[in-house]
């Protein structure tokens, strides 16, 4: 009986001897085992992902950067000002009470405060009415070195100041301010810009004077300062080792030529940079005349002289209004902005400029 018991309880005695067992086994199999392997085993691939990540995430910046880049430099860019217009005027102490007055009544009135007047006599009278003069210590010779005395003047100035442009004008020339806003506005931002009207029908031939006493021909189109020109910032950086300093009437000495022609040869031969022709600059060796009188308010500058033996003149027939009397007027200022009404008293008799009124 008691054999046949112990025979029923053996299965269940050895089931639960071989749960323990399995149960220590275990139990030392993990007490065996460092608690912090599994953990530090998954956090190292983490690691690896999160450098692996941060690789790839600066391989992709490195490449969206040039967009980026693009993109800030088509951000739209402030509109162009006048003020941002550096204009350079060219006088000499003699021509202060005639051509110089003349500009001071008219359009230098309007372009006061970004209007610098580079000259080689003092004029307490000009300064005295807030315009900028600045008195070089140029030459008042019309010689091929004092004019580029005072170019390389107006360009240092220009650089030292923050304006976008440096647009440069003779004391004979008439500007007009709303026109040469609109031709530089047409220019890209930040572009490499020479823009003016050659006097001549071909490029200019000169010698380029080199080491040893020796020559050579070159050929460039140049802004004639007659009609006055334009250079834009980046450029104007960009001259910098042949125009700043006394670099510039070194490189007028090295071809022989004056300042406006200097300046064509450091933009097209040292640079290799186009000159930028533009019909809407206008020197004292042109016929006015062939101007179309409804196209006169359109044009960036005008001058007057003698063309042919024969007063240079502007017709005004056509371009007022109806309640205007063309009679009363005998100055650009009037030519080029025909509706207003206020014309300088003392510009009335200024015959210099030779204009002449149609009945």
């Amino acid at each position: 009986m008691i054999v046949r018991k112990l025979f029923h309880a053996l299965p269940v005695f050895a089931l639960t001897l071989f749960i323990l067992v399995l149960l220590d086994l275990q139990l030392r199999t993990r007490s065996d085992q460092k608690p912090t392997a599994p953990f530090a085993h998954e956090k190292t691939p983490s690691i690896s992902r999160t450098t692996a990540v941060t690789q790839h995430r600066d391989v992709v910046n490195d490449k969206q950067r040039p967009k980026r880049q693009r993109w800030r430099e088509m951000k739209p860019q402030p509109p162009l000002e006048l003020t941002d217009i550096f204009i350079a005027v060219k006088t000499t102490g003699r021509f202060h009470k005639t051509r110089l007055a003349l500009l001071l009544e008219t359009w230098i009135s309007k372009t006061k405060d970004h209007t610098y007047i580079f000259t080689d006599s003092p004029d307490e009278d000009v300064s005295s009415e807030g315009f900028n003069i600045v008195v070089t210590d140029c030459p008042p010779e019309h010689s091929h070195q004092a004019l580029s005395c005072k170019m390389a003047a107006e360009y240092d100035h220009f650089m030292a100041s923050d304006k976008k442009w440096l647009c440069h004008v003779d004391d004979d020339n008439y500007l007009n301010p709303g026109a040469l806003l609109s031709l530089l506005e047409a220019f890209p931002v930040d572009s490499d810009i020479y823009v003016g009207k050659p006097s001549l029908d071909r490029p200019m031939r000169a010698q380029e004077m080199l080491e040893g006493n020796k020559t050579r021909d070159v050929h460039f189109w140049f802004a004639t300062g007659g009609a006055g020109f334009c250079l834009s910032r980046k450029l104007a950086e960009k001259m910098a080792p042949w125009a700043s300093g006394p670099r510039f009437e070194q490189t007028s000495a090295v071809i022989m030529l004056p300042d406006d022609c200097t300046v064509g040869f450091i933009v097209e031969r040292r640079l290799g940079i186009s000159m930028v022709h533009s019909n809407m600059f206008h020197s004292h060796l042109e016929n006015l005349l062939l101007l179309v009188p409804s196209d006169i308010p359109k044009q960036v500058t005008l001058s007057y002289g003698l063309f042919e033996n024969k007063m240079n003149s502007v017709e005004l027939k056509g371009v007022f209004t109806k309640d205007e009397d063309p009679s009363r007027f005998r100055t650009v200022h009037c030519l080029l902005y025909p509706t207003t009404s206020w014309c300088p008293v003392a510009l009335k008799s200024a015959l210099s400029w030779n204009q002449h009124v149609l009945p």
